[in-house]
């Protein structure tokens, strides 16, 4: 008898449940206006808004905590990473590390926080006779006690690098973040990760199916927390259930499902990985393993402020013209687009 692949149903609200070692995920999806002289936003499309702390998706779209550009200026973090998953748009970082960058449109930024950093992500409107449209996802993955105050660290994996496996002639597409897939494996994470570690099993993909293609997750290794993320499509087929859009399935790691996009494309986020089993304590942007540790991060943090801030404004954003790259801490630079893209 075959066993039922799937554990239970979930009805996706922001933020997305997640099973450990992941702690939660977001999913960003903000279609921008046309961009400003500063690739921010006119104060006449601001005017109502909460300003400071806009999550309203008004007009398709919030301001998040930026003022003119959208976006999340320097805040703290602690005892985590944080893995930025670029669909379409861009995003400027900037951290206490004195990295910076401008990453976006197939790009994954992986920032282990560890013993705590300040960093900032804005999202440059670049286009100023078009839109701007934004997705993302931020998946928060925890660390194990015995690295979560490792030294923090800025990590890109960019798009050219990223492997995507194709099925069915390309009517299905599964882009490989992390974890492998017929013999394709994207760069490593990093290094203090606990995707990095032997026997953690930690899979994100990114699928899209056509309508009328099927496809079947293959089965991973026993005892991993498996999730798959619905974002995307109408009477979607997974196992023997048929589900909406904004609906995630706990899956059995161990057992093959088949995936079926009927009358619409679908596109899922899968999350897998083998569990910490450490306990966990969240409070805002803090994440550790005792409430002792948790207050010892807030006060830490007003005393260090976790090597301070290095940048002249609290949200940085590099110029127009300037196009995808990365400038480490080491103060070792990427540069992946030669010639700009915006207009």
């Amino acid at each position: 008898m075959t066993q039922d692949p799937i554990i239970e149903l979930v009805s996706l609200q922001m933020p997305w449940v997640s099973l450990d070692p992941f702690i939660f995920t977001v999913h960003h999806l903000d279609r921008y206006p046309e961009g400003n002289a500063y690739q921010g936003i006119d104060s006449e499309r601001r005017m109502g808004r909460n300003m400071g702390s806009d999550f309203s998706y008004r007009d398709g779209w919030s301001m998040y905590h930026g003022y003119e550009v959208p976006g999340f200026p320097q805040h703290p973090h602690r005892g985590f990473e944080t893995v930025t998953v670029m669909q379409r748009g861009y995003t400027d970082h900037s951290d206490s590390l004195g990295a910076t960058a401008r990453y976006g449109e197939g790009d994954t930024q992986w920032l282990t926080t560890g013993s705590g950093i300040m960093h900032a992500e804005m999202f440059p409107l670049r286009s100023t006779d078009g839109d701007n449209t934004m997705e993302l996802f931020q998946i928060w993955l925890n660390l194990p006690p015995d690295t979560k105050m490792v030294d923090p660290y800025f990590g890109m994996l960019w798009k050219e690098d990223i492997p995507t496996v194709s099925y069915e002639d390309g009517a299905v597409q599964i882009k490989v973040v992390c974890g492998s897939l017929d013999g394709r494996t994207p760069p490593a994470p990093n290094p203090d990760s606990w995707a990095s570690q032997p026997g953690s099993e930690v899979s994100i993909w990114v699928i899209k199916m056509k309508a009328g293609s099927t496809w079947t997750l293959p089965a991973s290794a026993a005892g991993l927390n498996r999730m798959l993320y619905c974002y995307v499509g109408t009477d979607v087929g997974i196992g023997e259930a048929t589900v909406q859009m904004d609906t995630a399935a706990k899956l059995v790691s161990a057992s093959d499902v088949e995936l079926r996009a009927t009358d619409s494309d679908v596109e899922f986020l899968l999350l897998e990985g083998r569990p910490i089993g450490a306990p966990m304590f969240q409070l805002g942007p803090f994440v550790m393993n005792t409430p002792e540790e948790l207050q010892q991060a807030f006060a830490d943090y007003r005393r260090t402020a976790f090597g301070g801030w290095p940048w002249k404004t609290p949200d940085p954003v590099h110029k127009r013209t300037q196009g995808r790259f990365a400038r480490h801490a080491d103060g070792r630079v990427e540069q992946r687009d030669a010639v700009p893209d915006a207009h």
